[in-house]
């Protein structure tokens, strides 16, 4: 019988066209784009390993998948794992940024090339493959284990949470592994154990019926100027968030959280280098840290704005319409209707009465008990895969935003990351890609932490 890291390779190599196939299935969910096909698709995968399926679709939005594997009967049938992946990727443009097709898998250097391959579809497949490659062995796989697929995480998850309170007898666990994770730019392997949370806006402003001569801005105000000032008067030039409020209610990490976090150090230099940065980072004006900045406070962001002409050459209009995205990672306390509030409050009061607000999204932060003994057992079984002397990097709270807190309020699990990115993945850009090298390591730890848990 094969050792399991010679089954992971076999399996790596005999399923390689089938993952390659997933990997074509252009699943956006923002443009509902091959939903349905894909969903059969994660349900073949799942069966096709040895798991039984359950397609949930009663509480709207797009389905979630149900996977379940039992343990083998020499195994513990007490213990259960959940794994929470999702299907949908990002859309692919900008096409002219990248070197190969979007949905068409492609090897180059050691790396695979695909929207969607390191966010999330890789990491739902090599969980796949470690249990495949531990069934295979006389003693079968050692607990329980259970998939949450969903198809609207790139979407801000919108109907998640009642599928999760709905099924939460379903979707009981002893612990849940989240879909990313990978190798930050020091190539420390990075489990992430939080999420901050997410209030996502438009932004709208109309100064007239029609755009104008632009000689007409001696004496006519326009929607352009109204929303910059109106979002000027957000943060100011030191990056501080100037709206009465919108730090309220922030929990205080723990002692040993906030210890964790200052033992890690993001190398700027690095960072400048992958993004090609031009100005230097904006926690140099602020009273916490780089560190700190990314695991315990909020963010404001503009992600977009758009008014009058923007074609080549020139136009002078007064622009009658202004919008912009704006986009405010929380933490643990926060909540997205609060932050609405306290920013409509902040603008009526500044006298920008007339630029309206929406609120697209809102997701509430999540961090869990780093002392928790099962996320003390992912980090021990990474350190047998990729060795103490690599790094192995427990964090509480990553920087992007995700949907992990229904699974602290229905499911009441703890939560850690595993997955197979580096730092130059670039999920949701052009060229994303993982390294083979990873992938093939991600498998081999979750087949470690399985046999450990």
């Amino acid at each position: 019988m094969l050792t399991t890291d010679h089954a992971v390779k076999e399996i790596i190599r005999e399923r390689k066209e089938e993952f390659f196939d997933y990997l074509r299935l252009a699943s956006v969910s923002t443009q509902n784009r091959n939903i349905l096909p894909t969903v059969k698709y994660v349900e073949q995968m799942i069966q096709k390993t040895g798991g039984e399926t359950q397609v949930l679709d009663d509480c709207g939005g797009n389905p979630v998948v149900y996977g379940y594997f039992p343990a083998g009967e020499k195994d513990n049938p007490d213990k259960t794992v959940l794994f929470y992946n999702h299907y949908d990727v990002q859309p692919e443009d900008p096409l002219d940024e990248w070197k190969s097709e979007p949905f068409e898998p492609t090897v180059r250097d050691g790396k695979l090339f695909c929207r969607g391959v390191a966010d999330n579809k890789a990491n739902f497949v090599v969980r796949l493959y470690a249990i495949q490659a531990l069934m295979a062995t006389e003693d079968g796989l050692p607990c329980n284990v259970k998939f949450l697929v969903e198809g609207e995480e790139e979407n801000g998850s919108p109907n998640l949470g009642p599928y999760i309170k709905k099924y939460a007898d379903l979707f009981s666990s002893d612990g849940c592994i989240w879909e990313f994770g990978g190798k930050d730019e020091e190539e420390n392997f990075v489990i992430q154990t939080g999420v901050k949370g997410m209030a996502y806006f438009d932004l709208l402003v109309e100064s007239a019926n029609v755009d104008i001569h632009s000689s007409l801005g001696a004496v006519i105000d326009n929607a352009a100027w109204r929303l910059t000032h109106a979002l000027a008067s957000l943060k100011n030039k030191e990056n501080q968030v100037l709206v009465d409020g919108f730090y309220d209610n922030i929990e205080e990490p723990s002692d040993y959280a906030r210890e964790v976090v200052n033992q890690q150090k993001v190398n700027s230099e690095k960072m400048t280098k992958i993004y090609g940065l031009k100005h230097p980072f904006i926690t140099k004006d602020l009273d916490w840290s780089t560190e700190e900045a990314l695991t315990f406070y909020p963010t404001m962001t503009i992600s977009g704005l758009l008014s009058g002409y923007t074609d080549e050459g020139t136009k002078t209009v007064l622009p009658r319409k202004a919008s912009a995205k704006l986009d405010c990672r929380l933490v643990p306390g926060q909540d997205p209707k609060h932050i609405e509030q306290v920013i409509r409050k902040h603008l009526d009061k500044e006298g920008f009465q007339d630029v309206e607000l929406f609120l697209l999204k809102g997701l509430k932060a999540f961090r869990s008990d780093l002392e928790s003994p099962f996320l003390q057992t992912v980090k021990k079984a990474a350190e047998k895969v990729y060795g103490k002397e690599s790094g192995v990097v427990l964090s509480p709270t990553n920087a992007g935003s995700g949907p992990m807190a229904y699974f602290g309020e229905y499911l009441n699990v703890p939560v850690a990351s595993s997955g197979c990115g580096y730092a130059e993945s670039k999920a949701h850009g052009p060229n994303e890609s993982i390294r083979l090298k990873d992938f093939e390591d991600g498998a081999l730890h979750m087949v470690q932490f399985l046999k450990d848990f």
